[in-house]
């Protein structure tokens, strides 16, 4: 593949910059951010008698390959009965990013970190979100540890939160591990260089799996939508790969799905009101259904994830090609999550998509700002005070975190079209195999399979529909508005 010659990085960034002012996003912290940033020279520190001193566990991290801002650690105890116990400590980021500060403001005027083909836009100052309040190997840091005993068929029999001093023995990769979890590669250096480490991951894979396969009885849906990642050489684009889910990735999300909703239900509990992820029923099951039944599958009238996930199910193993396509229609017709505050003894929606009642942001205090305002809801209930936030500011707050996260995804998918499109600038003229994504009165759509971009039917898009496989040409592209144009050819 031919990459453009320009400096691709630095005109994604302008793009992404530009997207996220037109947003409401702020793409550059402010002097006084900065200034409160300079002033801090250490990590947190307490002497709080409560906390508790878990350092000599065998906590690890696994996250991306190149990821810095580290949230959570994970660690496991082998119990009596077949019960075993998970432990997930959260970066304690209110022990530094205080209420009311200059970063504290950023955090809450953007409530969430921007990915973008260009970069990470972060919530938080770079100094702290991949530091002093960073989960980073072999460094003492403050926590808060999501405390649960597991069942051997995946269900959490016991559960406790609390605050703790840790230590991350191994910072490991999501890939690395996933291939040795699978038997297709060694123990990566920094799990070998752990004695013990690895059998304790096996453990907590064994755990994870029971987890996710009790998830799915429930209905949780494992959609598989196609993501990519840029590949830069220095500076210039090179391709965009996808970035497919593995055994690893999925361990980690099971754990923090059982943790959100764990701490969730403790702060049930302890009478406090909490800042609820909620994925309402579809409120177009009936498209839904409709695009089941083109398929062979009969759903039910009314919304049933244990139904959606069967009728997926069958189409991973069906048609494997076109899955990830059928996940995105799907993924749409959902509709989006939202933030909404629940009050103790309130039955709110649960969120659909996962199959659970009881869910919120939690484990992630570094990248958004939800989680943030549960940890000092979490703080405040440990302690014994009363809730830092007031029942009007908090469903102002869920609002606006749920407007930002949508305003974030649409940089994030801008970028991501103008990348796809500076990616292709130099190959007007080639022709690719495509498979129709979407057809409407707003027009057609494929996506070539390398790389993994998707761009509009301008000439031939006559009878199209969803699913058909097609011949393409490429006859245009704009960068700045990531438009890729492609005419349908008759088969060669």
């Amino acid at each position: 593949m031919k990459p453009p010659n320009i400096a691709s990085r630095d005109k994604l960034k302008v793009i992404a910059q530009r997207a996220m002012i037109q947003r409401g996003l702020l793409p550059n912290f402010s002097l006084a951010v900065l200034a409160e940033t300079d002033a801090i020279v250490t990590a947190a520190a307490e002497t709080d008698p409560s906390i508790r001193d878990l350092r000599d566990f065998l906590w690890c991290s696994i996250d991306n390959d190149d990821s810095l801002d580290l949230d959570q650690l994970t660690a496991v105890e082998l119990m009596a009965g077949g019960l075993v116990k998970i432990l997930v400590a959260v970066a304690d980021v209110d022990a530094i990013v205080k209420e009311g500060s200059a970063i504290d403001g950023h955090a809450r005027t953007n409530t969430t970190s921007v990915y973008t083909a260009a970069g990470i836009f972060p919530m938080l100052p770079e100094r702290l979100s991949t530091d002093l309040t960073s989960l980073n190997e072999g460094q003492v840091r403050l926590a808060i540890v999501i405390e649960m005993v597991v069942a051997a068929d995946g269900t959490v029999a016991e559960s406790d939160v609390y605050r703790a001093v840790v230590m991350n023995r191994a910072q490991l990769a999501y890939n690395g591990i996933a291939a040795w979890l699978d038997g297709a590669a060694a123990a990566p250096p920094r799990l070998a260089a752990v004695p013990g480490l690895d059998e304790k991951l096996h453990i907590q894979d064994r755990a994870a799996q029971a987890m996710k396969s009790l998830r799915h009885q429930h209905g949780a849906l494992r959609l598989e939508t196609l993501e990519t990642r840029a590949v830069f050489d220095g500076d210039v684009l090179t391709d965009l790969l996808p970035d497919e889910k593995n055994r690893a990735k999925e361990l980690i999300e099971d754990f923090m799905i059982a943790a959100n909703g764990v701490t969730a239900k403790y702060l049930e509990r302890k009478g406090f009101p909490s800042l609820r992820r909620v994925l309402r029923s579809p409120y177009r099951w009936e498209r839904i259904v409709e695009l089941a039944t083109r398929l062979g599958r009969r759903l039910p009238p009314k919304p049933s994830a244990r139904a959606l996930e069967e009728f997926l199910d069958e189409r991973r193993q069906a048609d494997p090609v076109r899955f990830p396509d059928l996940s995105l229609s799907v993924v749409k017709l959902l509709g989006s999550g939202e933030y909404v505050v629940e009050l103790p003894g309130q039955q709110a929606d649960g969120h659909f998509g996962l199959a659970v009642r009881d869910y919120l942001h939690s484990t992630s205090p570094n990248r958004r700002f939800p989680d943030l305002i549960t940890h000092r809801l979490l703080k405040a209930a440990l302690g014994g005070r009363l809730a830092p936030y007031g029942l009007d500011e908090l469903n102002g707050l869920a609002r606006h975190c749920t407007e930002q996260e949508d305003n974030a995804a649409k940089v994030e998918r801008q970028v991501e079209k103008s990348a796809a499109a500076l990616l292709l600038a130099s190959r007007i003229g080639e022709r690719f195999d495509a498979v129709v994504t979407g057809a409407s009165e707003k027009g057609t759509w494929v996506r070539i399979f390398r790389p993994a971009v998707e761009g509009k039917v301008v000439r031939g898009f006559e009878g199209l529909d969803v699913g058909d496989r097609v011949r393409v040409e490429i006859t245009n592209t704009n960068v700045e508005r990531g438009f890729i144009d492609f005419v349908r050819l008759r088969r060669e």
